[in-house]
């Protein structure tokens, strides 16, 4: 390193060093927020003024709204205020300038019109903690790990299983879940849950119960896991936060099961050797409502060739008519599917009865062949 008289660092060398320093300073800071996206959306609002300021009929002024928007996208609140100031100095500029006549009061309205869209949006986005495109891949996430928990997992030989979930709406999320969880491979609990309200309203909630209710799967004895469910519920204090759910444990070496409802729809289960549908007189209070609610359980058994069916109220349940009505209808298409064989059962169920599509929807078959 070069040394001045007297063992001082050289001018030079010095601000060399505060120019590293200053760049290090701006990675740590600017460029590894959204810097660097808002340095190349200035740069393109700039060549675009350029651009309008020559060619007019080709980069009408207007087109700066799809900077704006991807803007609004990738900034954060801070950065997109500093855009759009950048934005107005421009159109600043264009009027000002002698060979602008494009300039009209149409677009400058588009253009604060979409602005205050924007900022609207990306407060939002910013009172949640989270900006940019983060927001979607935080979604994105939630939505990947609803459905992981709520994978069946593998059975053995000669057990299947058929599972269908569908939001409201075609929406990503849904308050009907499933959890699944097999002890010691020999036993396999199921719960089929539906959270009050519907698609992406009842999303978090499904996200939060799913991932406590996976974590009473096998902690707590079947005949109190309900009751375990129900207080979890009522410890979260939410005002209209209550659930139905069905939970059943199965033992696939021999078949048998005990199963509880919590205001759900009943199960129904089906027996090879009579060749019908049974419903199962399982009866309980609806999770989060009661702290002294009690869960009545069905005790029975799966043979070979027996089925056991579960779903939600959104399959069988329409405004002005008895869901006894749905439920009939569902068992009927069941005893239809018989025939044919469980395979694809809950899909070819669903299919057949056009269930609609304002409610979250959800169905489960479980076989043994």
């Amino acid at each position: 390193m070069a040394m001045a008289p007297g063992g001082s660092t050289s001018a030079p060398v010095r601000t060399a060093q505060s120019i590293r320093r200053a760049w290090l300073r701006l990675q740590r800071g600017f460029l590894r927020t959204d810097g660097f996206a808002l340095l190349v959306l200035v740069a393109v609002v700039v060549v675009m003024g350029l651009a309008t300021s020559k060619v007019p009929n080709w980069v009408p002024p207007a087109s700066v709204v799809l900077v704006v928007l991807l803007g609004g996208f990738m900034l954060s609140v801070r950065s997109l205020i500093f855009l759009l100031i950048v934005v107005a100095g421009e159109l600043v500029w264009l009027i000002g300038h002698d060979g602008i006549r494009n300039v009209r009061q149409g677009n400058i309205l588009i253009i604060a019109v979409t602005a205050v869209v924007v900022v609207v949006l990306a407060r939002s986005r910013a009172r949640l903690g989270v900006q940019g495109l983060r927001g979607e891949s935080m979604l994105v996430d939630l939505r990947d790990r609803l459905r992981t928990q709520g994978e069946m997992p593998e059975l053995p030989s000669g057990w299947s299983a058929d599972i269908v979930i569908r939001p409201a709406g075609g929406a990503s999320f849904s308050g009907d879940f499933l959890v699944a969880s097999k002890k010691d491979e020999t036993l396999l609990e199921i719960m089929l849950v539906d959270v009050s309200g519907k698609g992406v309203a009842a999303g978090t909630r499904a996200l939060l119960l799913s991932g406590a209710f996976g974590g009473l799967l096998g902690a707590s004895p079947p005949e109190e896991f309900l009751g375990a469910a129900n207080a979890y519920l009522l410890r979260q204090g939410w005002d209209d936060g209550f659930a139905t759910a069905v939970h059943v444990t199965i033992d696939l070496c021999t078949g048998s099961y005990l199963l509880g409802s919590a205001g759900h729809p009943p199960a129904a289960q089906f027996a090879a050797g009579s060749g019908t549908w049974r419903l199962l007189d399982a009866t309980g209070t609806a999770l989060g409502i009661d702290p002294d609610a009690t869960f009545d359980l069905v005790q029975g058994s799966l043979q070979h060739g027996d089925a056991l069916l579960m779903y939600t109220d959104g399959l069988v349940e329409r405004p002005g008519r008895d869901i006894n009505v749905g439920i009939d209808r569902l068992l009927g298409e069941a005893e239809r599917m018989v025939p044919k064989g469980f395979r694809r059962g809950a899909r070819r169920l669903l299919e057949a009865l056009r269930a609609q599509e304002n409610d979250d929807r959800a169905l489960v078959l479980l076989w043994r062949a």
